[in-house]
């Protein structure tokens, strides 16, 4: 099949203390959420000048994408759009119908299955392309990639490179654990994403421990690790994925370890959540245990990480590529109906 354009969809940050409030305002649109609550959250930003790292991350990525594919000879323009902050991606699609558009592959920020990484930005784009009307284009997402070889690898080499910053004459390996996260998402969603055809427990978590398995057995298979949670929200009562990264710091220490590696291996780049959920918190957490922490980076703009994106639309356009893959688990290129559908509430 051909497409004529690669749109990143991705979920959108305030860019300057002004554009704070009326950004979660968008990510909470329908939910009823008063300013009062949001105020928390919006310290987090505040923290950081207002500006959430994701926009830029997300212009570097679209430059290095464009630059690959023009290395590489590969004629298809990148656009970009977000769900809660400019550029939106309603605008992004109507711009893409404007500009000839016919049918386009769509890269979704987010390696894994779920509603909230997943089937929410397949409703998006199909909201986005009902709006623009006559002459909006088709659009296909990219399959996950959480087992691809440009997303393990850079994330090992980061493993290593915060567990030599680690190791010292007084601290070795075997004092050091390895603790990846993911955000956490309601029970109700990860049993909404489907059990997994291999492996153990829902799709959502099991592509995270292959990926953070994958991880390990390039790193060192010697080393013990864990994967748990970051960046709960919501209403108390409503279970989560637990325990949360900072529970477990707390409980590690409790069993004498020494010093953690943490590896936000749910991210492809260095989020708001990730920047405040660990690069503060987290690592305060550790340094009021008197806990060796380093965090290790992700993948961002990589050059393997880049040209994975290639060979993910490249598989697209010549179904006789081969599609590279490291893990044992399915991946799809398209959903079927229901997959990953909104979670039902729980019955009171």
């Amino acid at each position: 099949m051909e497409y004529d354009a690669l749109l990143l969809v991705s979920f959108g940050g305030p860019e300057g203390p002004d554009d704070v409030m009326p950004f979660l305002r968008n990510v909470t649109r329908g939910r009823g959420v008063p300013d009062e609550r949001l105020a928390a959250g919006a310290g987090h930003y505040q923290h950081f000048g207002g500006v959430s790292p994701i926009n830029e991350q997300n212009r570097a990525l679209v430059d290095a994408v464009g630059k690959e594919f023009a290395g590489r000879g590969l004629e298809l323009p990148v656009y970009w759009g977000n769900r809660n902050w400019a550029p939106y991606l309603p605008d992004t699609v109507a711009r893409m119908r404007d500009d000839g558009v016919r049918r386009a592959l769509a890269l979704v920020t987010s390696a894994y299955a779920s509603y909230s990484a997943c089937g929410q930005y397949l409703d998006d784009i199909d909201r986005a392309v009902n709006e623009a009307g006559p002459g909006a284009p088709e659009i296909h997402k990219l399959r996950h990639f959480f087992d691809h070889p440009g997303f393990i690898e850079p994330t090992a080499d980061a493993v290593c490179a915060a567990l030599s910053s680690l190791t010292s004459p007084t601290l070795d390996r075997r004092d050091v654990r390895l603790v990846f996260t993911a955000h956490s998402i309601p029970l109700a969603m990860a049993e909404a994403s489907g059990r997994a055809t291999a492996g153990v427990g829902f799709r959502y978590q099991a592509q995270l421990l292959e990926a953070a398995r994958l991880v390990v057995a390039r790193v060192d298979p010697t080393l013990e690790w864990d994967l748990v949670w970051q960046s709960r929200s919501g209403a108390p009562q409503v279970p989560w994925l637990d325990p949360d990264v900072n529970d477990h710091l707390r409980a590690l220490h409790v069993h004498g370890v020494r010093a953690v590696v943490v590896s936000p291996i749910g991210f492809i780049s260095d989020h708001l959540e990730v920047r405040w959920d660990l690069d503060v918190e987290a690592a305060a957490t550790a340094a009021e245990l008197g806990m060796g922490f380093v965090r290790a980076a992700t993948p961002a703009t990589d050059p393997r990480f880049v040209a994975m994106i290639y060979e993910l639309v490249v598989e697209r356009l010549d179904p006789a590529v081969q599609r590279r893959h490291l893990g044992e688990l399915p991946t799809w290129d398209h959903c079927r109906p229901g997959c990953c559908a909104v979670p039902r509430p729980a019955a009171p």
